[in-house]
């Protein structure tokens, strides 16, 4: 696990955002992984820049989200769906045909998550899955005691989760209480995972899964059974992690480390 420590949540904007342009320079037709919330909107504004002035192009690309609100229409204001295509989608040359979305308001959850596994697999699996985390180390809507195998599926969510949602909602009663989410094994076989965060509120919880043991009370642990992860944060995020000195050694000496593996 790389874990890159940015000064402000800008610089780690721009370093996800690095990150994801160049997965997607290097292989044009990438399957992305993509994540909604507050935390990755400063990645999204940084790619959409790289769009405008430096022609990245998403024209093949396609991208699969993490998760929706069960019984949201996608049109309805709160919905991922929604934020998508108001923060990213829409302002960008992607194919509408190539961005999957969990849809809130099937009539057959069950069978739509088992068709959403198999768009998935269909399209060659995700390149790059973008994560962020909730503060009870929640990956996607993997609660705590989330099987670390489990695949998307409709799963309730936990009281911290609606009262943490509850700001983009007129009332907490209005949160729903279940979401269709990919399951932490789905995550787990991208070929790559980003996750970023920022924030004193995700301190604890940045240095329990990066330091502390893998456990299904913490899902987004399940992230250090992974041969390629990328864990971006800011300084306040990063401030209870005890191994800080070895994470910036790497950072500001990653040519030499490189060298001598014979990268």
């Amino acid at each position: 696990m790389e874990i890159i420590i940015a000064r402000d949540y800008e610089e780690m904007s721009k370093i996800s955002a690095d990150i994801i342009a160049s997965q997607i320079r290097k292989k044009h037709d990438s399957v992305l992984g993509l994540a909604t919330g507050d935390t990755p909107l400063g990645t999204y504004k940084e790619l959409l820049r790289l769009h405008r002035e430096e022609g990245l192009d998403f024209s093949k690309i396609k991208s699969f989200n993490l998760d929706e609100y069960h019984g949201l229409a996608p049109l309805h204001p709160n919905s991922y769906n929604f934020f998508m295509q108001e923060h990213l989608f829409k302002h960008i040359n992607t194919i509408p045909a190539n961005e999957f979305v969990p849809q809130g308001n099937t009539e057959d959850p069950e069978e739509f998550c088992a068709w959403y596994e198999r768009k998935i697999q269909e399209a060659g699996g995700i390149d790059l899955q973008v994560l962020g985390i909730g503060r009870d180390g929640h990956i996607a809507f993997n609660e705590p005691g989330s099987s670390l195998a489990s695949r998307t599926r409709v799963k309730a969510l936990v009281r911290k989760t609606i009262e943490d949602n509850a700001r983009f909602f007129s009332s907490i009663d209005e949160v729903p209480r279940f979401a269709i989410t990919m399951g932490v094994g789905t995550i787990l076989d991208a070929r790559r995972i980003l996750l970023v965060a920022n924030g004193q509120k995700k301190a604890e919880v940045c240095a329990q899964f990066i330091e502390g043991p893998v456990t299904s009370q913490i899902t987004a642990s399940a992230l250090q059974l992974h041969s390629h992860v990328t864990v971006v944060l800011d300084e306040e995020a990063a401030s209870k992690l005890q191994r800080k000195d070895y994470y910036n050694w790497v950072r500001d000496n990653k040519q030499l480390v490189h060298k001598k593996i014979g990268r």
